[in-house]
């Protein structure tokens, strides 16, 4: 076959959808029996053997871990532990079981031990393909042929879920196309569902906290938000996606993403303002929420910890035989604390989620959530050494943190066919909040306290259109991409600010909400529109050289009501960011990048101690290196950066920011995801930042390191089972140490914040093939530690937490 009917033929394969795979028609005639194990063997080796060099092709050895399953899901599993792509027709395998495979060995091993005794044999449509197809005891007259239709894409889908690994193959959060990490010229790292579960992620925090240059917990219990850097930039407010959208937060109202909710985590580092508009030079973190899949499933499980209770469900499955329609249903019910005096962290979630996929071009996927989190704002303490930051220094009856949040929107995409694509996602967003904080307490006891509180609304949607077109010639594949994409927010808070009564940090009496006074500070009505149009292209040289070129043009168009007042004030901005890369492919798991890329960030500028504040605007460069020694079942990324920022904004005040000019950080970070065999996962991470203030005009702090920014971080996991008696009597043991390097609490270098290394661990033992029992521990050996200084007053670390789990799987 020509270079150009492979790369269509490649392209065809993946734009096979998963309808009907799982659920087709009745199950087929199996063949006839007498002896029929053997003869199935030899068949289904002659399968194999109809392709010359099919099975050499599959390469080498990988970790699988494929429990006892129907067949469908456990090729769905095989694929995607093997990085292959898997088809075959629904109606030979619906109802077929299949046996566990475990260990090291190689995909064709696998495959041969999964399908003995199936009447099945497989051969490759090209090299990430196998066909699964009747295996025909007449060699005669060869195998026999049916349309395939995939079984799953979870192999090489870049949205998920990957439950067998902690690796992934990839993501489409890099170029807004499903492109292998390998390729893509940037440094990107994927949190697994697998590793989500295996840690028993809490928040967005504790999912990123083994992920190179992404520094968490800057405010230790401090629960409001979901608190970043990604190479030494704050993120928070701009850097994070769901599904591709932006969460962005202008104000104190904003979204929080519950981790049980999601299947997969991206992260992009360095610039990303040529694919997604605004943001900093940091990078950003793409949730992909939880999606209907195509073979029936579900787990329930109860987690119990001190102070903490939960229950939670999460199933779904094709709703009808031709796999049409299916659907998803995931609910999580929480009543618990952060083990401090009156923290709270209640939640109740719930996700429906339906696809529809009527042929094997069109899908539509609708995601909805409503999400309710009772929770309360963290504080700091006295720079004291004995003081206990178990302790509670603001009002039971007042302090709150109260959001409601409400979803809906969907994913849909089309393939004409002819190497043409249209995707669109969109989402709408409501959410309130109810915010309420006394909080400053002072070794003076006859010092007041300060108070403040915020009623919010947010509503927010946001659309993003692509059409994709891939061509491929004799030696060149090509993918272009155009999109149009469109955001809309409309913020309405109203904030009071005022004090109470002083409190004795060491006997802390509390006087109730009358004893709090407030009067109006803010009544504000932000609300910005904000449109983009992007182009980017990949050209692909010889299967080795791979070129990317982008660009993006954003008009912003800000409008604040001041409604205390009767005063507005509207703004516009616009930036035309570029992005350009290189990648190398040394061999196909070893390739050599290099980019440099553009950010652009308006601000709103309420804030601003005059005036208000201008656009961000930065620029990076960065190199690396991509290595994978295991195959599919390893990635190693070494990247080089340098990053620089200008107009940066930074807190005078707890309200009030000023803008000081010029920040850089350049840098390196490494990070290491592998599955050593069947029963062994490791993560490793290291990051080395150096950030300097290079001008400020303001303070004169030119020369120094930003507040916050840590110049080492480090991290390592590993967890291994130890295998039972089949499935039943598994043993999972998990342990992970992290390091976060001393930082300064202000620009000015004056306060110095210590390092610390806190150490988690994980165990789960598996009782059948469908009940299990886990626990995990964060900081296991209860490490005091402080984060950060913040004008005076210290944020300490969450202490230890035990959570006890009990799960049901099918």
């Amino acid at each position: 076959m020509a270079r150009g009917g492979k790369a269509a033929a490649r392209g065809r394969a993946r734009r096979q959808v998963l309808a009907g795979a799982l659920m087709m028609t009745a199950l087929a005639p199996l063949p006839a029996a007498a002896p029929a194990w053997a003869q199935q063997a030899v068949a289904q080796r002659a399968v194999a053997e109809s392709r010359p060099g099919a099975l050499s092709a599959l390469g080498g050895e990988h970790a699988f871990d494929i429990p006892a399953q129907p067949m469908t899901s456990a090729l769905a599993l095989f694929g995607q532990q093997a990085g292959l792509q898997v088809t075959v027709d629904g109606a030979l395998v619906r109802g077929l079981p299949a046996p566990a495979v475990r260990g090291r060995m190689t995909a064709e091993q696998a495959l041969d031990r999964l399908l003995a005794g199936s009447g099945l044999g497989y051969g490759l449509s090209d090299r990430s393909t196998v066909a699964v197809e009747k295996a025909s005891l007449d060699g005669a007259d060869g195998p026999t042929r049916l349309g395939p239709i995939r079984v799953q894409a979870e192999a090489g889908s870049p949205y998920g879920p990957v439950t067998g690994s902690v690796v992934a193959s990839r993501s489409a959060t890099a170029d807004k196309t499903d492109t292998p990490l390998i390729d893509t010229p940037a440094s990107v790292s994927v949190i697994t569902q697998k590793d989500l579960e295996t840690r028993n992620v809490q928040d967005l925090q504790q999912a990123l906290a083994y992920t190179s240059s992404v520094s968490v917990d800057e405010y230790g219990s401090d629960d409001r938000y979901d608190f970043f850097r990604i190479r030494g930039f704050d993120q928070t407010s701009l850097g994070t996606y769901r599904d591709g959208l932006s969460m962005r937060i202008a104000g104190w109202t904003a979204s929080r993403l519950e981790p049980y909710g999601l299947q997969q985590i991206d992260v992009l580092k360095g610039s990303t303002s040529s694919l997604f508009g605004l943001n900093g030079p940091g990078g950003l973190v793409n949730a992909i929420t939880k999606r209907p899949p195509e073979a029936t499933q579900g787990e329930i499980h109860g987690t119990f910890g001190e102070g903490h209770v939960a229950g939670a469900a999460d199933f779904g499955g094709p709703l009808d035989a031709e796999g049409v329609w299916s659907y998803r249903l995931t609910a999580l019910w929480q009543d618990g604390d952060h083990g401090a005096d009156y923290s709270n962290d209640d939640r109740r979630y719930l996700a429906p989620a339906l696809t529809f996929r009527p042929n094997d071009a069109t899908s539509l996927t609708i995601l909805t959530d409503y999400y309710e989190r009772d929770g309360n704002a963290g504080y700091g303490f006295p720079a004291r050494a004995d003081v206990d930051p178990d302790s509670f220094l603001g009002e039971p009856d007042f302090n709150k943190f109260d959001t409601r949040q409400a979803d809906v929107g969907y994913l849909f995409s089309h393939d004409f066919g002819n190497g043409l694509t249209v995707r669109q996602n969109a989402r709408y967003t409501h959410l309130d909040l109810d915010y309420e904080q006394v909080y400053g307490g002072s070794t003076d006891p006859s010092v007041p306290r300060e108070a403040f509180s915020v009623d919010g609304s947010v509503n927010r949607f946001g659309i993003d259109t692509q059409l994709q077109l891939d061509r491929s010639w004799t030696t060149v594949d090509s993918k272009t991409l155009v999109g149009f994409d469109y955001t809309y927010d409309n913020n309405r808070e109203t904030a009071l600010y005022g004090s109470a009564p002083g409190i004795d940090i060491d006997d802390p009496v509390y006087c109730g909400r009358s004893c709090v006074s407030l009067s109006p500070y803010l009544d504000w009505r932000p609300v910005q529109n904000a449109y983009g149009v992007y182009a980017q292209e990949q050209l692909t040289f010889d299967d080795r050289w791979i070129v990317t070129l982008g660009g993006r043009y954003d008009y912003v168009d800000t409008r604040i009501d001041h409604l205390d007042s009767g005063t507005s004030d509207a703004t516009t901005a616009s930036d035309l960011t570029k992005r350009a890369g290189l990648t190398y492919k040394v061999t196909d798991d070893l390739s050599l990048y290099g980019n440099y890329s553009e950010s652009f960030q308006p601000l709103v500028g309420t804030y601003a101690v005059t005036g208000s504040l201008e656009p961000q605007e930065g620029t990076q460069y960065e190199a690396g290196v991509k290595f994978r020694p295991l195959g599919p079942d390893s990635l190693f990324t070494l990247a080089f950066f340098d990053l620089t920022q200008t107009n940066v904004p930074s807190y005078v005040s707890p309200v009030e920011q000023r803008q000081i000019g010029e920040v850089r950080t350049r840098g390196v970070e490494f990070e290491g995801r592998l599955t050593l065999d069947a029963r062994t996962d490791l993560l490793l991470a290291y990051t080395y930042w150096d950030a300097e203030i290079v001008e400020d005009g303001i303070q004169g702090n030119a020369g120094n390191r930003p507040a916050d920014v840590p110049r080492h971080l480090a991290s390592l996991w590993i967890d291994h089972t130890i295998p039972g008696s089949g499935s039943r009597g598994d043993l999972t043991l998990g342990a992970g140490v992290r390091y976060v390097g001393s930082t300064f609490g202000d620009d000015a270098n004056t306060v110095k914040i210590d390092s610390y290394a806190v150490v988690d661990a994980a165990l789960d033992y598996r009782l059948t093939d469908h009940v299990s029992v886990g626990v995990n521990v964060t900081n296991l050996f209860d490490n005091q530690y402080v984060t950060t200084n913040y004008y005076g007053s210290v944020y300490y670390g969450d202490r230890r937490s035990v959570l006890g789990t009990l799960k049901y799987a099918w």
